[in-house]
């Protein structure tokens, strides 16, 4: 399931995800309720602005009915994000991702991405100078 989720795999997830399932994301990026809104309102616009990318969780943790991985994705910047063009430029995403898991299935999946870091390349500062 974490290898399909990293190779932002469509095909085949539901197997992995309970039908209640709840991705919360960043400030902004909302909560996608159920597997299709996470695909279409998230996963697939995802793929569309970044290409080439690869995945390296630097830790993977399990407890009980908890799972948590942190790590970065690395990507080139190939179609329009948050308002902004496709660069070319080749960016880091660092990203903390947990995960609650009930039979088997996960039920709720919290994911913190730095968007700060990615957009820095891309020429945008979202502090202006401030941060």
């Amino acid at each position: 399931m974490i290898d399909g989720l990293n190779d932002h795999q469509i095909g085949g997830m539901s197997a992995f995800f309970a039908p209640q399932f709840r991705w919360m994301g960043n400030a902004g990026c909302g909560t996608k309720n159920g597997l299709a809104e996470f695909q279409d309102n998230w996963q697939k616009p995802f793929q569309a602005a970044f290409s080439d990318k690869v995945c390296i969780d630097e830790a993977r943790v399990f407890q009980g009915e908890w799972g948590a991985a942190f790590g970065a994705q690395y990507a080139v910047h190939s179609g329009e994000f948050m308002g902004i063009f496709p660069t070319g430029k080749r960016v880091e995403m660092r990203y903390m991702d947990c995960w609650k898991v009930r039979d088997g299935r996960i039920i709720d999946n919290w994911v913190m991405v730095d968007f700060p870091h990615v957009l820095r390349p891309l020429g945008v500062d979202p502090f202006n100078g401030e941060g």
